[in-house]
């Protein structure tokens, strides 16, 4: 019988570093010889990826929150269906850049959605997939922003205004006070610190047995 992979998720406002804790992430589950795929959000397969351009670079009408929220979803499920759940089911290991927690954080914190709205449709497509472990790296919005603006042009989302991602942050921080399989990393530190800290949690969800896996490597450093 094939053992169900594991899901990890990187959340994070912009500039929060997100691609260096998913290249880490790629190298431990490399080394540890663990089969793993990576996803990101919005997109993921050509139909969603089609979707997060339209969320990301329409510029000719104001998008409604409700719409955006929709669309969101609308990528997900396709990616979740048809990527997510056929990994795990195969064994293999799902890294997420970025999953449901984003539309709870930017739609229900940013945009000030109501959360009822936004748990009813979280059912519908998510059922009860949920990420084994999350990894949201935690970064003052002004300072992720410019980090965001150093890389070049801004989407729609990266040009709002600094109130909706201290909205957004506040709702991450939120939500992660209160979930198990959230762990919370200080981004603004340097990128060794951050790297290390990404190790740490691997290693102390591993132990814990929320990454517990039949890896042909044995993930326990000490041996």
């Amino acid at each position: 019988m094939t053992t169900s992979g594991r899901f990890i998720v990187v959340e994070g406002l912009e500039g929060a570093g997100k691609t260096s804790a998913i290249r880490t992430i790629q190298q431990w589950l490399n080394e540890h010889q663990i089969p793993f795929i990576s996803t990101r959000e919005p997109g993921g397969t050509p139909l969603a990826e089609q979707i997060r351009t339209i969320v990301k670079q329409v510029q000719d009408e104001k998008v409604a929150p409700e719409t955006e929220l929709l669309l969101m979803y609308a990528s997900r499920v396709q990616l979740v269906k048809t990527v997510i759940q056929p990994a795990l089911q195969q064994g293999n290991w799902v890294l997420g850049d970025r999953h449901d927690l984003s539309s709870r954080a930017y739609q229900g914190g940013g945009r000030q959605l109501d959360e009822t709205l936004i748990n009813s449709i979280r059912q519908v497509v998510l059922g009860n997939l949920k990420p084994d472990l999350t990894l949201y790296l935690d970064i003052d919005p002004a300072i992720g922003l410019q980090r965001a603006q150093a890389r070049g042009e801004l989407d729609r989302i990266e040009l709002e205004q600094l109130a909706f991602f201290q909205r957004t942050r506040a709702k991450y921080q939120q939500i992660a006070a209160t979930e198990a399989n959230i762990v919370t990393i200080d981004a603004s530190q340097s990128m060794q610190q951050v790297q290390q800290q990404i190790l740490d949690a691997l290693q102390q969800a591993y132990q814990n047995g929320s990454l517990s896996c039949d890896a042909k490597a044995d993930l326990n450093p000490d041996v």
